[in-house]
């Protein structure tokens, strides 16, 4: 019997390597396929106005049928279009980082950021950075390995900026394209965020948790918005444990 296949999309700047940790700890239970979004990693830019569906048929042409689908931030919307519209590939669908229904003050927030990002590019991948890893106030260092932030923060700025503001654009706002299509999604779902997350809080995920039809909600205590990178085998362990019971009835 072949292993179950498990497909992870990453968040906005980012690229498939930012799963490497996790898809290490889960090769031996599944069939992981790490996948560059359009206008990211080895892909092209991505133009000027790219929509959310185009970013989730350019992903729905490199999946199998029956994939448990994975994404994290820009991702999870990504899965959740493709749950919703192309439900035939989809197994389950994991929601990591998410944001959902954002508030006036949240949607303020991410509009900012992304006027950061046009203003000055590098001074917004250092915000980023420090928002996502902050130093330990006892230490000065982040409390996760320093080569990995540094990793993050070159994939960050190795990237065009006009792709990147391009998709970003997409997750400023295509949440609330996606939102009233929640309800539509038939297959089992996971939502799962750090506990310290600011920008895809754990409220937003139990935004989620309610507005899809067969979704658990987790808070991974103490954690921040890059989950799978800053707890990787806590994540992994929830994901496994999600598949199992929904699919073995373990």
């Amino acid at each position: 019997m072949s292993a179950p296949k498990l497909v992870l999309l990453h968040g906005v700047g980012l690229d498939r390597t930012m799963w490497g940790p996790v898809a290490a700890l889960l090769a031996g239970t599944f069939e992981v396929r790490a996948l560059d979004l359009p206008g990211h990693g080895a892909n092209a830019a991505a133009r000027d106005g790219i929509t959310l569906a185009e970013m989730a048929d350019d992903v729905a042409a490199a999946i199998a049928p029956g994939s448990h689908l994975v994404g994290f931030s820009l991702g999870a919307l990504v899965a959740q279009h493709l749950a919703r519209h192309r439900p035939e590939l989809v197994a389950s669908l994991v929601s990591v980082s998410s944001v959902c229904q954002r508030t006036e003050a949240e949607r303020t927030a991410v509009l900012g950021r992304l006027a950061a990002a046009e203003a000055d590019f590098p001074a917004s991948v250092a915000a980023s950075l420090q928002r996502w890893f902050p130093a330990d106030p006892l230490t000065g260092v982040p409390a996760v390995d320093p080569a990995l932030v540094a990793a993050t923060g070159a994939t960050l700025l190795a990237n065009d900026v006009g792709s990147y503001l391009a998709c970003y654009r997409v997750f400023a706002t295509a949440d609330a394209q996606i939102e009233p299509e929640l309800g539509a999604v038939t297959v089992p779902s996971l939502a799962i965020t750090g506990e310290l997350d600011p920008g895809s809080t754990p409220e937003m995920t139990h935004r989620l948790a309610r507005a899809l039809p067969r979704c658990t909600a987790v808070v991974v205590p103490g954690a921040r918005h890059m989950l799978p990178v800053e707890r990787p085998r806590e994540f992994a362990a929830a994901l496994a444990t999600f598949i199992d019971k929904e699919f073995n009835g373990e």
